[in-house]
């Protein structure tokens, strides 16, 4: 059974198609708001909300003067730092959208309830406004802790393994280190011995390598 929050987003959702598709029978404008927050952190103790709304014309005539308004931001949390909570297009047609961007700044944490925000337009047959509300958002955990993103360099076993697979090719065994999957295979097969190998497949090449480039001076004065 889904939570009461999570449910309350998904009715109001399936309320808005049942009422599109009645204004759309009646040939009459709908207007549908979505409303969507991006979470980001510029520096620590801030977050950044990046707001987008999408309007869409879910009917079959043509809404004027559509206004979109978000101003449900408590001024004494959130710092405007971007672009405005509100905007007004002049027409919007059938089948058209709209598009409407603001960013906020806030250092103040804890679980932030958002509201829907607000849109009014015109229909040239009613002399009264119409009203909408765009879809509502999940609660905002405004500077929760969040798990580490993963780190996408390789550990030390996989230099390791490349290094020794460098060292025996370049003694004349063919291998190579294509993938770090191959080298894991290796390395949790032979575990600790990984390092070991390496550290001691450096030195027999640095002791190695005067043999072999004297070797190849020899070769060309040979010749």
């Amino acid at each position: 059974m889904a939570p009461p929050q999570r449910s309350l987003p998904i009715l109001l959702l399936l309320l808005l198609v049942a009422t599109a598709a009645a204004a759309a029978a009646q040939d009459a404008p709908f207007v549908v708001a979505h409303k969507k927050v991006a979470l980001s952190r510029p520096g620590p103790g801030v977050e950044r909300l990046a707001i987008t709304l999408d309007l869409y014309n879910q009917g079959s005539a043509t809404a004027y003067d559509v206004s979109l308004n978000d101003d449900s931001w408590p001024p004494e949390a959130f710092q405007l730092v971007s672009g405005t909570t509100s905007k007004i297009v002049d027409k919007l047609d059938p089948g058209a959208t709209a598009s409407h961007n603001f960013v906020l700044e806030t250092k103040v944490q804890g679980r932030f309830q958002g509201s829907p925000a607000t849109v009014r337009y015109r229909v040239p047959t009613k002399a009264a406004l119409q009203e909408a509300y765009s879809t509502p958002m999940f609660p905002l955990d405004i500077l929760a802790e969040r798990p580490p993103q993963q780190n996408k360099t390789f550990p030390d076993s996989y230099v390791s393994m490349c290094l020794l697979l460098v060292l025996v090719h370049d003694f004349g065994i063919s291998n190579s280190c294509t993938s770090p999957f191959q080298a894991k295979r290796l390395v949790g097969k032979y575990g600790s011995l990984v390092s070991v190998v390496s550290f001691v497949g450096v030195f027999i090449y640095l002791v190695a390598s005067p043999s072999k480039s004297s070797a190849a001076k020899g070769s060309k004065k040979r010749r």
